[in-house]
Formats: C-alpha cells, structure tokens, sequence
C-alpha cells in the first residue's frame, strides 16, 4: 500500500548507459544507513540495474536492507527519516516490504526482516547478471524495448519486465 499517491509518470522511461558512480554513491548511501541504524542494519546491500556493471538502467540506486523486524517501523524509519528518507511505500501482504526513498540522491531503500527469501532472490538476480553476459544482454533488450513505451506508472514498466525477471531469477537459483 502506499503512503502517498502514486505519482504518474506518463511517458517512456528514461535509461541511461552504466555509470562508474553508482557503486561510489552506494558506498554513501550505505555508510549513511549503518551509521543512522547501526546494529539495526543486519545486511545493506546495493541491487537492481545500477548494481550490474555494464548494464543500463534508470539512474536511481536500488538498496535492500535487512533490519531485525521491518514491521517495526518505530525501530528503524525514524533513523532514516532524520537522513532524508521517506517512507513511501508499506506491503504487509509481500514480506512486510517497506520502501524508503530520497530524492537527492535517487535511492529506493528496499526494507525486509532478516531472514527473507526475497534478499536471496534479489541478491541472485544480481550476482547471476553480473556474471552471466547472455541474460545480462537479455534483460537489457527488455528493458530498453519496454523502456520506449509510454508508461503511466513507472511500476508498470516494472511490472511488465516480471516474466523475463523470474525465468533469470530461476536459472540463478537452478
């Protein structure tokens, strides 16, 4: 569910060429989350597209964090809050997901409980793509020939890419 309204997005989606900042301005980010949650802060791990060497993507860094209970917000979002992050988006159905985001720079802080499979999945996905240069070329065709469509909802784009996303997250997993 989200906190706030899903803001429209009404066009293609911009990609843009790998850049060798993402990692520097993870490292950041990263450094940022541990020290306003300190132990709280189980795994900080950079994912999605910018996370991948070679690979385009929208240049807003994915970022998953493993906290001891992420329905816990008291614990955690008031932390982040005070870094600039915002909570914007609540899934209590899908793992008890949190979504924090801050806008300068991009980030979408992807929050689950310790422990949560989707981490595993997330993670493979990465370290699959990283190494794997076939599905690497495969996701970014989908993404740059869904890219150029007109998209009300930038989650729409995303979810369009979900059949592609899971045959790769099953063959990194097999």
């Amino acid at each position: 569910m989200r906190i706030n309204e899903r803001p429209r997005h009404d066009g293609p989606i911009a990609l843009v060429d790998y850049d060798d900042a993402w990692p520097v301005r993870f490292e950041r980010e990263a450094q940022l989350i541990r020290h306003a949650l300190g132990e709280r802060a189980l795994v900080v791990e950079h994912a999605g597209s910018t996370s991948i060497p070679g690979l385009a993507a929208k240049p807003i860094i994915d970022i998953v964090l493993a906290v001891p209970d992420s329905s816990n917000e008291d614990d955690y979002v008031p932390a982040l809050e005070a870094e600039g992050y915002e909570l914007r988006i609540r899934e209590p159905d899908w793992y008890e997901h949190r979504v924090l985001k801050r806008s300068e720079p991009g980030v979408n802080l992807h929050v689950f409980s310790a422990g949560c499979v989707e981490i595993d999945r997330m993670l493979a996905f990465r370290d699959h793509l990283r190494a794997n240069e076939a599905d690497r070329e495969l996701y970014e065709q989908t993404k740059r020939e869904l890219g150029a469509r007109h998209w009300e909802y930038v989650q729409d784009y995303a979810d369009a890419k979900s059949e592609v996303v899971e045959a790769i997250i099953a063959r990194a997993l097999a």
